[in-house]
């Protein structure tokens, strides 16, 4: 089964399973395609974050798929140049893109069927093309402006985003994926493709060389884990923000969730004001794992015996530290299981919508801002500085109970992902969802200065939040997206989730 946000990239998933792939063959092989599909979302000029349970074996495998800065890059420089905060659509903000690598060492070291097999599918819609999805269309006109230069001319059809239907193809694309099955991960970090990145992002004022490129590599890490009630939340150690996550269900824990109105006002609050003191630590500690030494304190349960203590039940607090994310970060999640259980659990992306808006010039290739993640302050754990990864938003997760895995699962939405794990978990645990009705349900999120309260909740609800004290607006896009794998060991059948707020859905058979 796969479960992600575009149903062909499901589809193209399940069919390497068929043809005798693995879960790892169908997850790289369905999200590089989900490039094509969304590519305002994800591409191979971004990063990846994956966890892997190997068949046979509870034990679960981490794989950092983000890049790092330029050697070139100096928060110094940027600081006497007039910034404060990290450039948004600026060169300086391209982190050397990490998710070709670690595909191709993931397919290496435990996929079957090989990079020529796995690429086909992406190749050849890349060329034929995918009509655009409503979903995919409304998110491509509302980032229409950002692509510029070669972005523009490679992502926008006579100048504008594509309407729901209109075939988009990239032809460049192929011909870089084609070059990667035959030679590997050396083709696009060597050589032209990475002499067109690297000329693109030098025009465009950066600091990066084919050094940089080539010295990219994926790290496998040992993930982090906390208990909520009877599950175990598995999750990426820094840079990725797991650890949020981790440390908003401790806060939760010491409230009884379980007794409250899932949809009322109390559990929205409470969760909220959790979201606000575990975001704040995140901000302050969390950043490239050489570089913090706070993550033993972000996961112990006395720390958030004590940020719970802080928690009016009946009032909101100003938010203890501005949010440093920005919104309208672009993401893609899939999760995979095959039949012999191995699970993977992938998350892909660009950042803000369509990254940075710069892509190379002949094949097209579109760069993340990653570095926008990046602190200007001097001094701060996550600085600015070469060679450095920055704190990022994207988290797979996965859920085990008794020791097992029976959950692959992700939650996208740039900052709101710790919150929406949270929110995930709590949903099952404390309230008995199903996978899927735990994504289904409607979803809030304080989120810098506003609370963002989607329509499914009532009106008397939005009162009652804003009597609190909370900032509350309805949003006007959805909260994110969500994708889930139940292994139902009991009746031997996985159940599928995929979010109705993304044009995907849940494959099997």
């Amino acid at each position: 089964m796969c479960a992600t946000s575009h149903p062909l990239a499901a589809k193209v998933a399940v069919q390497m399973l068929e043809a005798g792939g693995n879960a790892v063959d169908a997850a790289v092989s369905a999200a590089v395609l989900l490039g094509i599909c969304e590519p305002q979302m994800t591409g191979i000029g971004g990063d990846c974050f994956v966890l892997v349970k190997p068949a046979g074996s509870e034990d679960v495998i981490a794989l950092n798929g983000s890049g790092r800065a330029p050697a070139g890059l100096d928060a110094a420089n940027l600081r006497a140049q007039g910034h404060t905060t990290m450039p948004t659509y600026d060169a300086n903000a391209v982190t050397v893109p990490g998710a070709m690598d670690a595909f191709c060492r993931l397919a290496k070291d435990h996929g079957k069927l090989g990079l020529k097999t796995i690429l086909a599918p992406a190749i050849y819609y890349a060329e034929a093309g995918v009509p655009v999805g409503p979903r995919t269309s409304f998110d491509w006109k509302e980032a229409e402006a950002t692509p510029t230069g070669a972005a523009a001319e490679h992502y926008l059809l006579n100048g504008k985003a594509p309407t729901p239907g209109q075939i988009f193809r990239a032809p460049k694309k192929a011909e870089v994926l084609r070059q990667v099955a035959e030679h590997g991960r050396d083709a696009f970090y060597e050589g032209e493709i990475a002499e067109d990145m690297v000329a693109a992002l030098q025009a465009a004022g950066g600091t990066h060389t084919l050094d940089d490129f080539a010295a990219t590599a994926c790290d496998y890490t040992d993930p982090i884990s906390g208990t909520y009630k009877e599950m175990e939340l598995v999750e990426h150690p820094p840079n990725g923000q797991g650890a949020t996550a981790i440390l908003m269900n401790n806060i939760l824990a010491e409230f009884d969730i379980a007794s409250l109105d899932p949809m009322g006002s109390q559990r929205a609050h409470i969760e909220a004001e959790a979201a606000k003191l575990a975001y704040d630590a995140r901000n302050r500690f969390l950043s490239d794992p050489d570089h913090m030494s706070r993550l033993d304190h972000m996961l112990s349960a006395e720390t958030a015996k004590a940020l719970a203590a802080l928690i009016d039940p009946a009032k909101a607090m100003a938010s203890p530290a501005a949010v440093s994310e920005q919104v309208h970060k672009e993401t893609i999640y899939l999760t995979v299981v095959d039949k012999d259980r191995m699970a993977v659990s992938l998350i892909y992306s660009i950042f803000h919508s369509f990254g940075s808006g710069i892509a190379s010039d002949k094949f097209g290739i579109l760069f993340q801002n990653r570095g926008a993640g990046f602190s200007l302050e001097e001094g701060h754990a996550n600085e600015a500085k070469g060679g450095k990864r920055p704190m990022h938003t994207i988290i797979p997760g996965m859920l085990k109970k008794s020791g097992k895995v029976i959950m692959p699962f992700g939650v996208m939405g740039g900052a709101y992902q710790p919150n929406g794990h949270s929110r995930f978990l709590s949903n099952i645990v404390d309230f008995g969802m199903h996978p899927q009705q735990s994504i289904d349900a409607a979803r809030s999120f304080s989120d810098a200065g506003d609370m963002k309260v989607e329509r499914g909740y009532s009106d008397a609800v939005r009162q009652e939040l804003s009597d609190m004290g909370h900032s509350v607006i309805i949003p006007d896009t959805p909260i994110g997206g969500a994708q889930a794998i139940l292994i139902d060991e009991e009746n031997g059948v996985l159940h599928g989730a995929s979010d109705p707020r993304k044009d995907g859905c849940a494959l099997g058979y």
